[in-house]
């Protein structure tokens, strides 16, 4: 796990703005069928959330041109990916690198916070929530997305180790992984 902030990395802006164009109903599809699906496969995720299963989030990659607006529909979860700035309760922003760092415990959220890595505003006891599910579920995207793909998972699980190498990106549970 690791707290420096100069280590975070961060989407290129040439990248970031060749994403602006991309039509963003079907990620917001996307996303919302991966998070029903890593819902269902982690029940603890959502009872975790307690009362703030109904909560909006607002996810927000700041090296991207988008936000991810969650709600955790009470067990019917729905994503919808919007140009900023979204709305919701509580809103979560920094690059995307350590938004996925936090769900993977390869950074440690108090020390992003404290040296502005990561923001947090609106209702603190909803993020801390959400926090507290996800870390509890251990999520590991790359596995997940992986399992997805049926007969295609160890081909992606290779082209997403690559990317992890390639990108610094956390893109699945380190093997000590700690709690943000």
């Amino acid at each position: 796990m690791t707290n420096a902030s100069t280590l975070i990395p961060r989407i290129p802006r040439a990248l970031s703005l060749a994403l602006r164009p991309l039509p963003l109903a079907p990620l917001s599809f996307a996303l919302t069928g991966y998070v029903r699906k890593s819902a269902a496969r982690h029940p603890s995720l959502i009872r975790r959330l307690g009362e703030h299963d109904r909560t909006h989030f607002v996810l927000d990659p700041t090296d991207l041109p988008f936000v991810i607006c969650l709600d955790p529909g009470a067990g019917s979860p729905r994503v919808r990916v919007t140009r900023r700035p979204g709305t919701g309760a509580a809103r979560i922003a920094g690059p995307l690198a350590a938004l996925i760092g936090l769900v993977h415990g390869a950074y440690d959220g108090d020390a992003l916070f404290f040296s502005r890595d990561l923001m947090i505003e609106g209702d603190t006891a909803a993020a801390l929530a959400l926090r507290n599910a996800v870390d509890d579920a251990e999520l590991d995207l790359a596995d997940d997305i992986a399992r997805m793909t049926g007969p295609f998972a160890a081909i992606l699980h290779s082209a997403l180790a690559f990317a992890e190498r390639r990108t610094g990106v956390s893109l699945s549970r380190p093997e000590e992984a700690g709690a943000w």
